[in-house]
């Protein structure tokens, strides 16, 4: 739920399934994104269950999957399938015990650069779709300055995430008794494709993002198209979803009564005001507040930084305190 592979092995100095504690560290994958918040909100809602206090609303813990490939999505199902809306949102996502009111989109960009093969030893007369996408590459990178700046959340973004290129030409290479298709390696390539990481401010529209690289596109004469893919996958249980892959930004007034709640049982539960921020990556906000428009607030244990490292870790203090905060939070809105 909600966290990503371990990558290579051997960069981890600890186990990263298991679950060393050093310290009154937890180290693993996971710690901090965020398996950590969501043991928080088990144990909270338990500590309500025992105490049994005068609710007069309903208390709902979502588990979601799929939220590091498409935010937002499971969350989207449980809105809009199961006809559960909520009246506020608390997202546990790492922010060190602050608050978090919103954070920029996201997009996801393919390019598909067209050439022109011919072998290798006469380059001249093909078009190398791969010298071609790096004309690209090149103006993407000048425009990555130039993106629009929104006071609170910060600069717009732009990377190349992914490339890859192919030719047309196969060999056929017998190994034993094993045949294999191997790419060859002497034909110029006549296709190469750009995956790009676009993050969005409130002034940042999928269409002005398109037409960015539209530009770039056309002042270098490359025959190209660019697109939003779709997210097209199956859930653990085999439930199919599709999705463009487009995260509207959002941002939650600091004046929100929400918010404000949130702020005061921090306050009272743990003895200082939190700080007001944002956060750098992208949550399932992008859904509850970005499209359902639903008050959506952050809150909790572990540092953004360590979240993807192979140095993930959370305070074992700040599981308590945050579970102390979710159960105080949950108390107090739904008396």
């Amino acid at each position: 739920m909600d966290t990503v592979g371990v990558g290579e092995m051997s960069n981890w100095q600890r186990d990263p399934f298991g679950g060393e504690i050093a310290d009154g560290i937890l180290y693993g994958r996971g710690a901090c994104d965020m398996k950590g918040a969501l043991a928080a909100m088990v144990y909270a809602a338990k500590a309500l269950i025992e105490s049994d206090p005068p609710l007069t609303g309903d208390l709902y813990i979502a588990g979601v999957v799929q939220e590091e490939t498409c935010e937002g999505l499971a969350l989207q199902h449980i809105v809009e399938e199961e006809g559960l809306r909520p009246d506020w949102v608390l997202l546990g996502e790492p922010t060190n015990l602050q608050i978090a009111r919103g954070q920029r989109g996201r997009m996801e960009l393919q390019i598909r650069v067209q050439g022109r093969s011919c072998h290798a030893s006469a380059p001249e007369r093909g078009i190398n779709a791969i010298y071609e996408a790096a004309r690209i590459v090149v103006g993407l990178e000048l425009l990555a300055p130039k993106l629009d700046r929104d006071p609170f959340l910060g600069q717009g973004t732009i990377a190349v995430t992914d490339i890859n290129s192919a030719s047309k030409s196969l060999d056929m290479c017998v190994d034993h008794d094993v045949i294999t298709k191997n790419v060859n390696h002497n034909t110029i390539p006549d296709g190469c494709t750009l995956y790009i990481d676009r993050r969005l401010t409130t002034a940042e529209t999928e269409t002005h993002a398109l037409n960015e690289v539209r530009r770039i596109i056309a002042r270098e004469d490359v025959r190209a198209e660019v697109k939003v893919p779709v997210y097209n996958a199956k859930s653990y249980r085999g439930y199919r979803t599709e999705k463009r892959l487009y995260f509207s930004p959002w941002i939650i007034s600091e004046e929100d009564p929400f918010l404000l709640q949130v702020s005061e049982i921090v306050d009272a539960v743990l003895g200082f005001v939190p700080r007001i921020g944002k956060w750098n990556f992208s949550t399932d906000g992008v859904y509850s507040a970005g499209t359902a428009g639903i008050p959506t607030v952050g809150f909790g244990p572990g540092e953004e930084a360590y979240a993807h490292t192979v140095d993930e870790q959370v305070r074992l203090n700040d599981l308590k305190a945050a579970a102390q905060v979710y159960a105080q939070l949950a108390a107090r809105m739904l008396r």
